[in-house]
């Protein structure tokens, strides 16, 4: 019910209960009321009542907005929901994204922003300078300097408590984040500026990162209207920022061939590991899930029921599949059973050389202990591999996804089939990524059809 309070300067003050906000702090929405100067006593009190009534009825009905509410505050009160319902690799992205919104915009109230102001922060993030990624890389040969130094990069990584995937990515001329770079500079005591150097600072936002900040800001002020703090979704009158449509990077089945047969000489793990990404079009999170528990020989089976992820506040851990439609179980081929045997084998004579130093955690592909694989090992050894054979073009571990997909298209497979293969919710998503597939098989189904609905022509031609 509203309360009504009398001023000194004949004013009614109007407060209103609108429950508590996600802190437990009372939410209270006012107006003041200013009675017309010829109005009686009693006409007065029997409209402040009315005009009581009515707000109250405003507020209940999300008709009023939230007051003085900063944005700054307010998204950090929505971070706090957001770790609820948020997974830790998507929240990380979502801190960084933070940064340069609350830098940008942190400082207008949420009732006040409007779309003019949405469009000039995402100008702004379109130019040079803004990153905030804080990527940094090695300005020395990590590696070599621990090796003439005689240190390990366990040793390493123990001096600067670190995990030792972090130190073995260094090692191989990966990025790191500050905290990661500054805990080595001091646990290698070299000075945090003759070790690191920033990377892509003046490096503008991709048209799609500026997008996802949109998406960001406009799922944020629209928990603000569902919360009774606002009273629209300025994004909602707010042009999106436009993504330039690109074609997924993938091989033909001539370069597949190629990369296959390049294969033969690397070693066991990694030649297993591409060789049944361009079989099944799993992720690479999908890949490094595995267990041998998910492998069915018998039947040709595999199961795909968790990811391997790393965000540095955790290092690699196991996470859920993407969605619920990733969770699927998927026929494997003959060359990929062998491949799996074959690697099985090596693994195990592996796991005989390290006797009890082998941690038995039942993952496939693992690092030299037998824990799971640091998801960048995989991208940073299939990088080195491209580079060093320039008869394929130059593409990145999840272009092997994109690969199967378009060679099963290409092959006649239904799309509803390579749709369940990939994991994808339903055929849209599918044909929205791989139309350049789709138009390539509806061009070459129509020659096909030339060739027997018109024979004689084709002779003749």
């Amino acid at each position: 019910m509203a309360s009504i309070k009398k001023r000194d300067n004949g004013t009614y003050l109007i407060t209103v209960s609108c429950g508590y906000d996600m802190n437990n702090r009372q939410i209270r929405r006012t107006m003041t009321y200013k009675p017309d100067g010829k109005m009686t006593p009693k006409q007065i009190e029997k409209e402040v009542n009315r005009q009581a009534v009515l707000f109250e009825e405003e507020c209940q009905n999300g008709l009023v907005s939230g007051g003085n509410t900063k944005l700054a505050d307010f998204a950090d009160q929505w971070m706090v929901y957001q770790k609820k319902q948020l997974r830790p690799k998507t929240y990380q992205r979502y801190e960084g994204m933070l940064k340069r919104i609350k830098s940008g915009l942190g400082h207008l109230r949420i009732d006040r922003i409007q779309p003019r102001h949405l469009l000039a922060f995402y100008d702004n993030l379109s130019e040079g300078g803004i990153r905030l990624d804080n990527k940094l890389e090695c300005k020395i040969n990590l590696k070599a300097y621990l090796k003439k130094k005689k240190l390990s990069m366990a040793e390493a990584a123990r001096r600067s408590a670190l995990p030792a995937s972090s130190v073995s990515a260094l090692c191989r001329g990966n990025h790191c984040n500050r905290e990661t770079a500054e805990k080595l500079s001091v646990g290698l005591q070299i000075p945090f500026d003759d070790l690191f150097q920033p990377l892509g600072k003046d490096k503008p936002l991709a048209a799609k990162t500026v997008l996802h900040h949109h998406r960001m800001i406009s799922s944020m002020l629209h928990t603000a209207v569902e919360w009774g703090l606002l009273l629209s979704n300025p994004c909602d009158r707010t042009k999106p920022p436009r993504v330039e449509k690109k074609e997924p990077k993938y091989l033909d089945e001539v370069q597949a061939a190629k990369l296959l047969d390049l294969l033969e000489t690397e070693r066991e793990d990694y030649r297993t590991m591409i060789r049944l990404l361009i079989f099944t079009g799993m992720r690479r999170g999908e890949l490094l899930g595995l267990q041998w528990s998910d492998v069915n020989f018998e039947k040709k089976t595999l199961q795909i029921c968790r990811t391997i992820q790393y965000i540095p506040e955790r290092g690699v851990y196991v996470d859920e599949t993407k969605n619920i439609t990733s969770n699927r179980v998927i026929k494997l081929s003959q060359t990929a059973v062998d491949d799996l045997k074959r690697y099985r084998a090596w693994q195990t004579d592996r796991q005989l050389e390290l006797g009890t130093y082998w941690q038995n955690t039942g993952f496939i592909f693992t690092n030299d202990e037998g824990n799971p694989l640091h998801p960048d090992t995989i991208s940073g050894w299939f990088s080195k591999f491209i580079k060093a054979h320039k008869e394929l073009p130059p593409i990145s571990v999840h272009s092997l996804r994109h690969t199967n997909a378009t060679l099963q298209i290409a092959g006649g497979v239904p799309l509803t089939t390579v749709a369940k293969r990939l994991g994808h919710a339903d055929t849209v998503t599918t044909s929205r990524i791989y139309a350049h597939a789709i138009k390539s098989a509806d061009e070459a189904a129509a020659e096909t059809l030339e060739d027997i609905l018109s024979p004689d022509k084709n002779r003749t031609a």
